[in-house]
């Protein structure tokens, strides 16, 4: 699918998330058939060989950084299991902790995490997330969503699946939180699954992707692409970047992704170089539709895209970013403390 398509499709899919549309299909209804035999093979082969226990990751990182008139910044993750650091056996591995530790390093303060993200969940469960994020009364400064996989292995349909993303989106940054989303990833990555169901599960991820990108720039949230970030490691070196079930990325996964996403993080707060800031030309950035900044973005994983201006010639407008990606220490939490 060209970057043009995609940005139909995903265009017509965040209207139908807004207006309340009905579902638009990610794959023709023909071709469940022909790949009902693969998904079964693939769900008996992916899961197996892991345990469901994730690591607790909650509690303070950058305890060195305290000082005793500043209140440390509060990060939460939402989301699913890649959010909450499923396949890995040290809290310290877990995107959260990944995350915290490196935006405790730069901006020098110590961070606060908390996880709400809640393996196997879908876009459908961020209501829930939303409302024990919130019940808090201390507002955190950043939220992290990272979801949408589980809806297309269970064929949400993308408008419900952008229609609560968007609202959860829209929640935290009326509370007062700054909100990054890793959009959907490529399933077209995962091992076990066999051709023609790896271009199917690409392409309705890609499709989902777009469209949750329009959804969180609409409400003020950033995105970043998780797309096929594992792809060329995966390709080089398959048992190192994903977990024993093949499935769940491993320590050195989480960290790819979390490189990816903590520029991004440290933007919406602030912490980043101003001159970072403007659109670099030789890095192919700048400013683009909003639709047709989604859909480059879905193709090219550890892609940021944020709102620039409200309207143009064909609608609200996006600044495509392709920053640099950091590298983020291993640090295990101390215990949280309680909300005062």
């Amino acid at each position: 699918m060209t970057s043009m398509s995609r940005a139909r499709v995903a265009r017509r899919i965040a209207a139908g998330a807004a207006y309340g549309g009905g579902g638009i299909g990610l794959a023709g209804a023909a071709a469940v058939g022909l790949v009902l035999a693969e998904v079964q093979l693939a769900r008996r082969r992916v899961g197996n060989g892991t345990s469901p226990h994730v690591p607790n990751a909650d509690g303070l990182y950058g305890r060195t950084y305290a000082v005793p008139t500043d209140a440390p910044l509060r990060l939460t993750m939402l989301g699913d299991s890649t959010a909450a650091g499923q396949g890995v056996h040290r809290a310290g591995q877990t995107p959260g902790a990944l995350l915290a530790s490196g935006l405790a390093a730069l901006a020098e303060r110590p961070v606060q995490l908390r996880t709400v993200a809640t393996p196997g969940a879908r876009s459908d469960d961020l209501d829930r997330q939303v409302a024990l994020v919130l019940a808090d009364p201390d507002v955190p400064d950043i939220c992290v969503i990272m979801i949408g996989a589980n809806d297309v292995t269970h064929r949400m349909p993308p408008t419900r699946s952008v229609r609560h993303l968007s609202a959860a989106v829209r929640r935290l940054r009326t509370a007062g939180a700054e909100v990054v989303v890793g959009t959907c990833p490529d399933l077209g990555t995962i091992e076990p699954v066999q051709q023609p169901l790896r271009w199917l599960a690409r392409r309705a991820s890609r499709q989902l992707a777009a469209a949750q990108t329009i959804g969180v720039v609409e409400q003020g949230g950033r995105t970043v692409s998780l797309g096929d970030l594992l792809g060329p490691e995966f390709a080089a070196n398959p048992r190192e970047l994903f977990g024993p079930d093949s499935y769940h990325p491993s320590a050195e996964g989480y960290a790819t992704a979390a490189m990816a996403v903590l520029p991004t993080v440290c933007a919406s707060l602030g912490l980043w170089p101003a001159e970072e800031e403007r659109p670099d030309a030789s890095r192919r950035e700048g400013f683009l539709p909003v639709a047709r900044a989604a859909a480059e973005a879905a193709s090219e994983a550890g892609t940021e895209v944020t709102a620039a201006m409200p309207s143009g010639p064909r609608g609200p407008w996006a600044l495509l970013k392709r920053r640099r990606r950091r590298r983020v220490p291993e640090q295990e939490p101390t215990p949280a403390t309680p909300s005062s």
